[in-house]
């Protein structure tokens, strides 16, 4: 990647990060006490949420904000080591991801009125920085209009994983060329309901990423959820009132209580994403991100290669234990060893990890997760 291909900083913009959630469909290689950013989960050499920083400096410079849980802060800090001590907020418990981004915007809105904030995941991998920056400028244009924007995936394939964006009409915005009206904001589909949202091509996947004013969303947030607006707002005046006030907060996301409305108000546009993007969302998912060893093709490994030992075998394996594994006539295979659990399933079966989760949480064994 060449360097003078990377925009410069814009002026007044922030990124946002929240670092929460457990990737239950990764387990056990992602834990509640270990969640799957903190992971290099493609043989990079870096975490998730280091690579995510990465891609984002050339956009906003040192204008980071990560907002994560009590038991993360420490792995946080120790993997941004540069991130300022003001920027790291910590969440005293889940509350979904409005709350997260809304305290974000609520104390850049005191510290600049200008700010512009994207909020971005820790754990998905983007590998095209500069198609990635080039989707984000024009939403930060789009965004200055007052409005909330995200970056929608052009799907190539039904999903029934994804929540969906129906895309409107083009938006005339200068240096924004490829905006369009969002018509709504739907849940993840059904089958068939995918399949004719795939074939009709007005349906686009909505990978999360909001791009908007920081008084603009704080604005909106008091419009559609007014008390926690009201909450936001003291803690970002009043910092010691967030153990207080925090438990307050409604458990909601930031799609279902602001985009969703604000679509049907009018107040949502979509720039198309022109990258590659994956939200690792499980070992289905992760297969497709490493690389075949060049000894058997088919075969993908998270770790020690020379701990795989693959016979007739095709699928993806990760030997965390430092154990010898080895797979004999097996298809698509997903084998995780780690010192404490060892998960044995299949590529097909791979959206099923989540369930197994609960299970062990029911059958008192939540040391586990």
């Amino acid at each position: 990647m060449s360097e003078s291909l990377l925009p410069t900083a814009i002026p007044d913009f922030w990124a946002i990060i929240p670092a929460g959630g457990s990737g239950t469909r990764l387990w056990p290689l992602s834990r509640e006490s270990s969640p799957k950013f903190l992971h290099d989960l493609t043989g990079s050499g870096q975490s998730l949420l280091q690579g995510t920083v990465d891609r984002l400096v050339p956009l906003c410079a040192e204008r980071f904000m990560v907002v994560t849980g009590v038991p993360h802060v420490d792995a946080v800090r120790e993997q941004l080591p540069t991130l300022g001590f003001d920027n790291l907020l910590t969440e005293p418990s889940r509350r979904e991801s409005l709350p997260a981004i809304g305290l974000a915007a609520a104390i850049l809105e005191q510290r600049n009125p200008a700010a512009i904030i994207g909020s971005f995941a820790a754990d998905h991998v983007i590998n095209d920085v500069v198609a990635f920056c080039e989707c984000v400028t024009e939403a930060v244009h789009v965004a200055r209009t007052g409005k909330l924007v995200t970056i929608g995936i052009e799907p190539n394939h039904p999903a029934t994983g994804f929540g969906y964006i129906k895309v409107g009409e083009e938006l005339p915005v200068d240096g924004a060329p490829r905006a369009r009206e969002v018509d709504a904001f739907v849940e993840k589909p059904d089958g068939p309901t995918a399949e004719e949202y795939f074939e009709s091509g007005a349906y686009w996947w909505n990978a999360g990423m909001f791009v908007v004013q920081a008084k603009s969303l704080m604005d909106m947030i008091a419009h559609y959820q007014p008390l926690l607006a009201e909450y936001l707002r003291a803690i970002a005046a009043r910092p010691f009132r967030l153990s207080e006030l925090w438990p307050r907060l409604t458990k909601i996301t930031i799609d279902n209580a602001i985009a969703e409305p604000a679509s049907v108000d009018g107040q949502v546009a979509v720039i198309p994403a022109t990258f590659s993007w994956d939200d690792v969302g499980d070992f289905a998912s992760l297969a497709t991100l490493l690389m075949d060893r060049q000894d058997e093709p088919g075969v993908k490994v998270l770790g020690e290669s020379s701990l795989v030992v693959m016979r007739d075998a095709t699928g993806v394996v990760a030997p965390g234990s430092g154990r010898t594994v080895v797979a004999l006539g097996i298809k698509d295979v997903v084998v995780v060893d780690t010192m404490d659990a060892v998960l044995v399933t299949t590529r097909d079966r791979a959206q099923d990890v989540k369930k197994l989760v609960e299970q062990l949480r029911l059958d008192g064994r939540a040391h586990l997760i």
